[in-house]
């Protein structure tokens, strides 16, 4: 599955590089190492960054943490 890709200029990284884009939907063929790493970083930034960045935003900015819970809530229906 190839994700839609927002206009290059206004784009910004969220939780993905693009090489770990690449790498987890593996559309080249890519060496299972690399992914199985890429997998294991992205794994890491949940369970350490994005856990504080959320306790932060619950903590401080409200609106900004329902926000990022209903879009993480809405895609999770899609599924």
């Amino acid at each position: 599955m190839n994700i839609q890709e927002p206009d290059e200029m206004a784009r910004r990284r969220a939780l993905l590089t693009d090489r770990e884009r690449e790498l987890i939907q593996g559309d080249d063929e890519v060496d299972e190492n690399y992914r199985y790493q890429a997998i294991s970083r992205v794994r890491n930034k949940i369970q350490d960054e994005l856990t504080i960045d959320i306790e932060i935003l619950k903590e401080h900015h409200p609106t900004l943490f329902n926000e990022l819970q209903e879009k993480v809530c809405e895609e999770n229906k899609h599924d």
